[in-house]
């Protein structure tokens, strides 16, 4: 489903996946990645315009759960900007909120998404995505 969009980016698979060449320095996944979640990360973190607000937004609500609100302040993002990538972040199932029609609904982590969180962060570090 991403496959063309992947090849005109260039961008390699190597060291998000199971098979052999992981990065550098990297401990082997403790868990098999669904191949299609591995796609969809990629498209949605570095296959976008919007990949590095949806990184800085993840980040944030992983150390920190918070609503929209909370969220666009803290990143200095535009409000409506901001829960555009909830949204997208949501139906991709990287987040989840408590209530979805309260103005204050507070957004976490989804457990799938925790699960393979240190993985993805080092997709992130190795494609310049990530501001650590």
């Amino acid at each position: 489903m991403f496959a063309p969009r992947l090849g005109i980016l260039g961008l390699s698979l190597r060291g998000i996946t199971n098979q052999p060449g992981p990065m550098k320095n990297s401990p082997p996944e403790p868990y098999p990645v669904d191949p299609s979640f591995k796609r969809t990360m990629i498209y949605l973190f570095m296959g976008t315009r919007g990949g590095r607000n949806r990184v800085k937004i993840v980040e944030f609500v992983r150390n920190s759960p918070s609503n929209s609100n909370k969220i666009s302040e803290q990143l200095n993002l535009d409000y409506k900007t901001v829960q555009h990538h909830l949204r997208v972040l949501g139906e991709n199932g990287v987040i989840v909120t408590n209530d979805k029609e309260s103005y204050g609904a507070i957004y976490f982590l989804t457990p799938y998404f925790e699960k393979y969180y240190d993985l993805i962060s080092r997709m992130w570090a190795e494609f310049g995505q990530s501001e650590k």
